[in-house]
């Protein structure tokens, strides 16, 4: 929850005069990394937009133990759990990847890979919503007794939950701090650049909810064959006005996030002790590859 509220919105824009971006060329598709970060802050505390691959790698895995494990649960009392929609790499608009979105656009991201055989957890995209991609079980293709689909889904819920308990709460600390440095006035001054660097990119807007709500309705209104190139150029666009703007704001993190490990510094032992190994022993178990989305 704590991790969607940091999720840039998109939901109330300004009136704004779109002329629409010139196509950008394609590009390959985005890669995985099973590379880990030399220290498991980075994975739960993300400072930079390229830390954030770590923490949508670090919640994909979570939410793939979940279905592992009620899939295991599943098999072993001959049901069928509930047909779920795709798991797939969220993105963090609060601290942007740059490189990732200039590469890639606004929404594609890397595969993410099935967990185990036969289990329906591959996805594609990556979103800038938490809540428009999720991992919600639908009803369709349910079989079984009702209390034992329920009894396998609380088991893969008890395995995710015993997973995040290890960083649940320090991550939401870490993410409302994050939030103060909407205030900055060195932030808001920076911010203040993006409408006029992004009207010379033919994208008007007045400020960064405004590009997105126009980069929503991109979504919904351009044609299916041209939407990946329009988000490509929208993204291009995005990356190169932000720049100046994740100068200030970058540096401001890191400043912050040195202060928060101070301020934390016995929760912030236990976990680089314990996250690590209790990933690896959950991949044992069930199956499931830690992976990070990587340009």
């Amino acid at each position: 929850m704590a991790a969607a509220a940091l999720l840039t919105a998109a939901c109330s824009a300004d009136t704004v005069s779109p002329t629409g971006p010139s196509p950008a060329g394609r590009v390959s598709a985005a890669r995985l990394s099973t590379a880990l970060p030399d220290d498991p802050v980075r994975m739960v505390l993300p400072a930079t937009g390229a830390e954030t691959r770590w923490t949508q790698g670090l919640d994909v895995f979570v939410r793939q133990e979940a279905r592992a494990a009620a899939a295991r649960c599943a098999q072993e009392h001959e049901t069928t759990l509930p047909e779920q929609a795709p798991v797939t790499f969220i993105r963090y608009y609060e601290l942007p990847d740059l490189v990732f979105v200039a590469r890639h656009g606004l929404s594609d991201s890397a595969t993410v890979p099935a967990a185990t055989p036969g289990t329906a957890t591959t996805g594609g995209s990556g979103s800038r919503d938490g809540g428009r991609v999720g991992s919600g079980a639908g009803e369709r293709g349910a079989s079984g007794s009702a209390a034992e689909v329920r009894r396998c889904l609380a088991e893969g819920t008890a395995a995710a939950t015993e997973l995040r308990t290890s960083y649940a709460t320090l991550q939401g600390q870490w993410f409302d701090t994050l939030v103060s440095l909407r205030r900055d006035p060195a932030v808001v001054r920076a911010l203040r650049t993006l409408p006029g660097c992004l009207s010379g990119h033919g994208i008007r807007v007045r400020d960064e909810n405004g590009f997105f709500a126009l980069a929503d309705t991109q979504d919904q209104t351009a044609a299916p064959d041209r939407l990946p190139a329009v988000q490509r150029a929208l993204g291009s666009a995005y990356a190169d006005c932000m720049r100046p703007v994740e100068a200030v704001r970058e540096p401001a993190r890191l400043r912050l996030r040195a202060r928060f490990l101070d301020d934390h510094a016995t929760e912030v032992r236990t976990l680089r002790k314990s996250l690590v190994p209790s990933l690896h022993q959950a991949t044992k178990k069930n199956g499931v590859r830690l992976v990070f989305p990587a340009p």
